[in-house]
């Protein structure tokens, strides 16, 4: 009996490694398929570099998202968020070197996202109106340093040569290993992840069981901060600049990655959320970058095209839901 047991607890422990197996061995196929139909081009190793390194920030930022829809809160202002963050990332950087570089989008992204739950938690406004009152807030903001005669020096100025590793390999997959394994410490096997799954799924039970909700909100609002503002930081080393964004333009900047964590929301059954989202990050971009080889615009057709991903993911991710989904 007890030899039953046992042997069905390892076929339930094994199912999931076979999968996460065949499923890398899947994108290892469709890869190749990809270098076939580009001309042998899509596994070259700059075009591999860029994939990669392109991917690197989103994934941050799907993380962020993870914590934020597990506790079941929205917030379209994370794109303004991540301009102000890559605007102090830049400035501060030029400053004061490395230090600027880490702190100015860390601290930024923090204390944003902080406040936005704050605000959530307090006002009792739906979050995804609450968000997009602070998004125009923050595209508010960075029109007004980006046109203040005394800042839009500083605004302009390209992120120094000098201080751009974070963004560059391999120094960015270093950081997104080190990223990973304190997420999915936190997400998996804390009771601050428990505690906020469990408030994403009934909050008066949460209080029922002895779970304090307004602490938990703001363990998501300082959680998803720091990876939104480090997002921010890669963001900013990777393409040197940024640009103002208004009329809520902003929220575009989280439409990648949403898409990667509808994706991994459909995979999570089988792979923990947290290890699917790198790996749905480097789907979504592999599937860019082959639409760039074969001439499809950015800005227009890719935008129609994410759009699709992003309905067809959310279905796939709510499968099974029958209530209302916020």
């Amino acid at each position: 009996m007890q030899d039953n047991l046992l042997c069905n607890e390892g076929e339930k422990q094994s199912k999931p490694i076979l999968f996460f197996m065949i499923f890398v061995a899947m994108l290892a196929v469709v890869a190749v398929v990809f270098h076939i139909i580009t001309d042998n081009m899509f596994l070259e190793g700059r075009n591999v570099r860029a994939i990669v390194s392109n991917a690197v920030f989103p994934t941050f930022i799907a993380w962020g998202l993870c914590f934020l829809f597990a506790c079941g809160y929205t917030d379209l202002s994370i794109g303004g968020v991540v301009v102000l963050g890559s605007f102090a990332t830049g400035v501060f950087g030029n400053l004061y070197g490395y230090p600027g570089v880490i702190l100015g989008g860390l601290v930024t992204g923090t204390l944003l996202i902080f406040l936005n739950f704050i605000v959530f938690a307090f006002t009792r406004i739906p979050s995804w109106i609450a968000s997009i009152s602070l998004a125009m807030v923050y595209e508010a903001i960075a029109v007004f340093l980006r046109s203040n005669r005394d800042t839009r020096p500083y605004i302009d100025a390209e992120l120094s040569s000098e201080f751009r590793a974070l963004g560059q390999l391999p120094l960015n997959l270093i950081l997104l290993a080190a990223g990973f394994t304190i997420v999915y410490f936190v997400y998996n096997r804390t009771s601050i992840g428990v505690n906020i799954r469990a408030v994403g799924g009934n909050k008066e039970v949460s209080r029922a069981l002895g779970i304090n909700v307004l602490r938990t909100l703001l363990w998501v609002g300082l959680i998803c901060g720091m990876l939104v503002g480090f997002g921010a930081v890669l963001q900013q080393s990777y393409n040197v600049r940024t640009t103002v964004m208004t009329g809520l333009t902003s929220v575009q900047i989280i439409f990648r990655p949403l898409s990667i964590v509808f994706l991994a929301q459909i995979l999570q059954k089988r792979i923990n959320i947290i290890i699917a989202v790198p790996f749905c990050s480097l789907i979504i971009y592999g599937v860019f970058n082959v639409m760039a080889f074969f001439g499809i615009p950015s800005g227009t057709l890719q935008d129609v095209v994410l759009c699709v991903f992003l309905i067809t993911f959310g279905i796939g991710g709510q499968r099974g839901v029958k209530e209302v989904v916020k």
